[in-house]
């Protein structure tokens, strides 16, 4: 089969295809690039949350993350219950952002939460006090990067999984919310595992990754470098 009938179209010159669309079509483009740049700096910046039980959540704001560094933006990472203890790695994400930060890229990483992992392999999934405390720490570096940080893009991993799991209270992320509302000056992005009330009116972006099928459910347990 040719390419032009896989396309469902004919082929045509680089400069017919670049009139495609129409007069009407690149007249309406061009009146909402003309309205973005007259828009002020906090009205440009927007808040992003994927959320779900499908896989990718992290994925996809750590791939944003990159993308970002790769655009010359500064990058600033801080993540809930996910600590390090510098001889266990379960998120192996953070040695490449370690190693740009060594390069001079700008991008800083705070990781926060104890030690999931119990020494038998099972997972430690109640919750004690230091998980609180550490939750507490993060939640104040948030506070401090929102009001004084220089980063372009902020990613607060896990931050709505937190809340989730009661780390945080609601209340706390709707008060960081209204911390970055009061201090637009870069791109906000969260991630979680589900919505509670409130939380959609205040968020510019949301996706959902939803579980189709996965292979946890035949016996397929997390694997290095592609499920951290």
């Amino acid at each position: 089969m040719s390419s032009d009938k896989k396309s469902g179209g004919k082929k045509v010159s680089m400069e017919d295809a670049k009139k495609a669309g129409g007069k009407k079509y690149r007249e309406k483009v061009q009146k909402v690039l003309e309205e973005y740049s007259k828009l002020p700096d906090e009205a440009k910046h927007q808040s992003h949350l994927y959320y779900g039980y499908g896989k990718g959540k992290t994925t996809a704001a750590m791939g944003l993350a990159f993308r970002a560094l790769g655009a010359g933006m500064s990058v600033a990472i801080v993540e809930f219950d996910k600590g390090q203890d510098q001889e266990k790695e379960h998120y192996f994400e953070r040695r490449i952002f370690f190693k740009l930060k060594e390069l001079g890229y700008p991008v800083e990483i705070h990781s926060s939460g104890c030690e999931r992992m119990n020494e038998d392999g099972t997972f430690r999934f109640k919750n004690a006090e230091e998980d609180f405390e550490e939750a507490k720490r993060a939640l104040g570096i948030v506070s401090d990067l929102i009001q004084n940080g220089k980063q372009d893009i902020l990613v607060l991993d896990e931050f709505i999984a937190a809340a989730n799991y009661h780390l945080i209270e609601e209340k706390d992320v709707f008060e960081i919310l209204d911390l970055y509302d009061k201090n637009r000056r870069f791109e906000l992005i969260l991630t979680g595992h589900k919505l509670f009330e409130g939380l959609e009116e205040r968020i510019d972006l949301i996706t959902e990754n939803r579980k189709v099928k996965h292979y946890f459910d035949k016996g397929i347990q997390a694997r290095k470098g592609i499920e951290y």
